[in-house]
């Protein structure tokens, strides 16, 4: 029987996690530096060799990832903000209250805040996201995308090892600390 006395509010947050922000102010500052700098120096989809597989080339993604719904005709802006910010707030509270001994969660967490604010900053103040770093193999080219993209896909990979390889491991050390 759980022991109500353990039971943490809903606005219990530990300071431990303020590191954790602090991994998601970072990607969300190298993200918008990154894209200040492409939208300066860059023209609007002109290929800049960098490597024989990556191109710098600034383009404005109107749509979700990979220009998911880019020529939908415009709701689809409210939809991205909207659900980006109720995310946010979401994953914000969620990480407050992860226990101390918990790494790869938090990291996962974070890094997906910071990439969706880094692209909400976009979509409220410019319309749209800016995307700049173009991975290609011959003839074969990969969407464009940009730092807050890699953050969000990194935080996801973390997720997905931390779901399939980690939480069995708590819940086991879970059990038998209450056996």
């Amino acid at each position: 029987m759980p022991n109500p006395q353990n039971k943490k509010g809903l606005f219990q947050f530990y300071p431990h996690n303020l590191l954790w922000l602090g991994l998601s102010v970072l990607a969300i500052v190298l993200d918008q530096w990154t894209k200040s700098i492409a939208s300066a120096h860059l023209t609007y989809a002109n290929p800049v060799p960098v490597l024989p597989f990556l191109n710098w080339t600034l383009l404005h993604n109107y749509g979700a990832a990979f220009s998911f719904l880019s020529d939908a005709g415009g709701w689809q802006h409210y939809l991205f903000t909207g659900l980006a910010g109720i995310v946010s707030i979401i994953f914000v509270f969620w990480l407050m209250r992860m226990p101390k001994t918990t790494v790869v969660l938090p990291m996962a967490i974070a890094l997906i805040l910071g990439g969706a604010i880094g692209n909400l900053i976009d979509r409220v103040t410019l319309g749209y996201v800016v995307d700049f770093i173009h991975v290609f193999y011959q003839d074969h080219n990969f969407p464009a995308f940009n730092i807050a993209d890699s953050a969000i896909t990194l935080g996801t990979i973390l997720l997905l090892i931390d779901t399939f390889f980690l939480e069995k491991q708590r819940i086991q050390r879970a059990e038998a600390k209450n056996d």
